[in-house]
C-alpha cells in the first residue's frame, strides 16, 4: 500500500470518526448497551491509527529535514548528533509503520470474543501435570496483568502441585485476538525437580481456546441434550460432597460430552458446563466453516486443533519458541510469570506481515 493510499484511508477515517462520535452522542445509542459498546471500540480503534498515523507522518517529515540537514553539515559533531537521531527516526518509524498498517487490515470479527481456555497435561506424566499447572498459572498473571474477568470453571489438582485439568473463562478487550495463537502442543524440555540424575525430559501440555458464542447467535436444541447428575469427586474418586450437585451434558447429535463438578450448586454447574458445551458446538461450527473455505487446513488459525506443536519452552536455554510464527525469545521465568506480551507482540507482528504480503499479492494479480 502506498502512501497516498494510506493518507487516503486516514481521512476515511477522520471522516468515520466524526459520524461515530454523532452516533454515540445519540441518546438512542444508549438504549442499544451492543451497538452502544461496538461504537466506543470503534471510536478507539481509529483513535489509535489515527495517533499512529499522525506520528508517523510527522516523523518522516522530520527525517526528510534532518538527512538533508546531514547532507550539508559540516561541523563532525553536529553531523555524528545528527546521524545518531536519524537512526532512532528511522527504527521508530518502522515500528509506526507496521502499527499503521495492522491497523489497515479487517479486523478479525471473532477478535472480541469471550473465551474459554482448557489446560490439559498430556505426554509425560507427572512432568506434563507440573506445567500444565505453571502455565494455567502464567495465563492467569497475563489476564490480570491485562485486566481481563477470569472465572475458574473447572480445576483438577495432581498430587504433585500440578493440574489434570483446568478450564476457565477470560472476559476483556480483545481476548480472543491476544490469546487465539495458544491453541495447540506446548512443549517443555527440562530437568523435572524428581530427576536425581540430571537427564533432560520432553513433556507435552495441550492448549484449547475456544470464543464464547451468545445464547442467542448459536442455540442448543434442548431435546438433543441428555443430562445426567452425580455426586462430584475429587482426587482418586473421592466424594467430596454428599448431594448430587455434578453436572454431566451429552450432545447426542455430536457426541460431545461435558462435565462440570466445580460448584457446590447443581443449578450453577448445569450452567457452566451449557456455556462449555454451547463454546465447543460454536467452534466445532467455525472449524467446518474454515475448512470449506480454506484450501489448505493447515493455514488455519485458532480452529482448536490440538495436533500441532505450536511452541517450546527450553529451560536450559531459557528460550520460548513459537514455531508456527518462527519467533522466539529469552526470559522464560518472565514468561511464566505473566510477562507474555513480549512474545505475543512479535507474533502479532508476523500475523500482520503475512496479511499484508497476502493482500498485495492479491493487489499484483488484480492489476495483472
Amino acid at each position: 500500500m502506498t502512501p497516498k493510499e494510506i493518507e487516503g484511508h486516514a481521512k476515511r477515517l477522520e471522516e468515520r470518526r466524526a459520524e461515530v462520535e454523532k452516533l454515540l452522542s445519540d441518546p438512542a445509542a444508549y438504549s442499544d448497551q451492543e451497538k452502544s459498546t461496538a461504537l466506543s471500540k470503534e471510536l478507539r480503534r481509529i483513535d489509535s491509527f489515527l495517533a499512529s498515523h499522525g506520528e508517523w507522518t510527522a516523523l518522516l517529515e522530520e527525517l526528510d529535514s534532518n538527512r538533508g540537514m546531514l547532507e550539508n553539515e559540516s561541523d563532525p559533531e553536529f553531523a555524528e548528533l545528527l546521524a545518531s537521531e536519524i537512526e532512532t527516526a528511522e527504527k521508530r518509524a518502522d515500528e509506526l509503520e507496521k502499527l499503521v498498517l495492522a491497523a489497515l487490515l479487517p479486523p478479525d470479527p471473532d477478535g472480541s470474543r469471550n473465551i474459554i481456555v482448557e489446560v490439559k497435561p498430556a505426554a509425560g506424566g507427572g512432568e506434563a501435570a507440573l506445567f500444565a499447572g505453571e502455565l494455567y498459572r502464567a495465563y492467569c498473571h497475563y489476564a490480570d496483568k491485562k485486566g481481563w474477568k477470569r472465572e475458574t470453571l473447572d480445576l483438577t489438582e495432581s498430587d504433585l502441585g500440578g493440574i489434570r485439568d483446568a478450564m476457565f473463562s477470560l472476559r476483556g478487550e480483545e481476548v480472543f485476538s491476544r490469546m487465539k495463537h495458544e491453541c495447540g502442543v506446548h512443549r517443555v524440555q527440562r530437568v523435572p525437580v524428581t530427576e536425581s540424575g540430571g537427564r533432560i525430559h520432553t513433556s507435552t501440555v495441550t492448549v484449547a481456546v475456544i470464543p464464547e458464542a451468545k445464547e442467542i447467535e448459536f442455540n442448543v436444541n434442548q431435546e438433543d441434550l441428555r443430562i445426567d447428575v452425580f455426586r462430584a469427586s475429587g482426587p482418586g474418586g473421592q466424594c467430596v460432597n454428599t448431594t448430587d450437585s455434578a453436572v454431566r451434558i451429552t450432545h447426542l447429535p455430536t457426541g460431545t460430552v461435558v462435565v462440570s463438578q466445580q460448584e457446590k450448586s447443581q443449578h450453577r454447574n448445569k450452567e457452566i458446563a451449557m456455556r462449555i458445551l454451547r463454546a465447543r458446538l460454536f467452534e466445532r461450527k467455525r472449524a467446518e466453516e474454515a475448512e470449506k473455505a480454506a484450501a489448505d487446513k493447515r493455514a488455519q488459525v485458532g480452529t482448536g486443533d490440538r495436533s500441532e506443536r505450536i511452541r517450546t519452552y527450553n529451560f536450559a536455554r531459557n528460550s520460548v519458541a513459537d514455531h508456527k510464527h518462527g519467533v522466539t525469545i529469552h526470559n522464560l521465568p518472565k514468561f511464566l510469570e505473566g510477562e507474555m506480551d513480549t512474545l505475543l507482540d512479535a507474533i502479532a507482528a508476523v500475523e500482520c506481515e503475512r496479511a499484508l504480503g497476502l493482500l498485495a499479492e492479491k493487489a499484483d494479480a488484480g492489476q495483472d
